[in-house]
């Protein structure tokens, strides 16, 4: 009898050997796997707004007379700004700063002896914020005329944005992934094989850099505020079923 059952389940083990061993026959010429592309989304665009900074200052022994000037100073700014076209509106001055001014005396030997008060130095930043970017450009670069008229004025480089970024990316990524299935089905085809279902997405870091400029990407993501015309540019990195 155990001889008898034995046989029997040396059988079965025969008969599903067999079958497996037919199936991976089978499956060995089946196309399986998948295809990981990247695809990248780029566009070029020109910034729509503009900030501007700069400073004027007045430096005096006595702190009354030093505001006083600095005063007459930013009125002449201001009178400057809007006579350029300016709304009064989108000119923000800060807080006037006041920093007391001393020299560091020393003997001929070089040992310190003190030092001397010299006055007092005030300092007021000025900043703009307008869609008009072509015109707060120009004027950052023609304000250097307020020093003929006494004003000790200094420009900073104007920093340019974009107010629209929010569908930039989304537009950016729809870009990216459809490069990346071009590129799938491309690579799929050459291999004698079909685009089967997206397994993953994944999108990378959204870069900003100034237009043919030389910038390198960052991990944390690139963005360039000094340049007016910019390119944006962001990868998609997908993983399709191929058979």
């Amino acid at each position: 009898m155990k001889k008898h059952v034995s046989a029997v389940i040396f059988a079965i083990a025969i008969i599903v050997a067999a079958a497996l061993l037919g199936n991976a026959i089978i499956n060995r010429n089946k196309k399986s796997g998948t295809v990981d592309v990247t695809g990248l989304g780029q566009k070029n665009f020109t910034s729509d707004l503009v900030v501007w900074e700069g400073n004027f200052s007045r430096d005096n022994v006595d702190i009354k007379i030093a505001y006083a000037d600095l005063e007459r100073d930013r009125k002449e700014v201001l009178a400057y700004l809007v006579a350029k076209g300016i709304p009064k509106e989108n000119i923000i001055f800060q807080a006037v700063s006041t920093i007391p001014q001393y020299r560091q005396n020393y003997s001929s030997s070089g040992n310190y002896m003190g030092q001397t008060f010299l006055g007092y130095e005030l300092n007021q930043t000025l900043q703009v914020e307008s869609k008009e970017v072509e015109k707060v450009e120009q004027i950052s670069r023609e304000i250097t005329e307020l020093l003929l008229q006494g004003v000790k004025f200094y420009s900073q480089a104007p920093r340019f944005y974009y107010t629209e970024l929010e569908s930039l990316k989304i537009e950016m990524i729809s870009r990216a992934t459809e490069d990346a299935r071009i590129r799938a089905e491309k690579t799929a085809e050459n291999s004698g094989a079909r685009l089967g279902k997206l397994f993953s997405a994944n999108m990378g870091i959204f870069q900003i850099t100034g237009l043919n400029s030389t910038e390198d990407y960052s991990w944390g993501g690139t963005f360039n505020t000094s340049s007016k015309e910019k390119t944006a540019s962001i990868t998609m990195r997908l993983s399709y079923a191929v058979k």
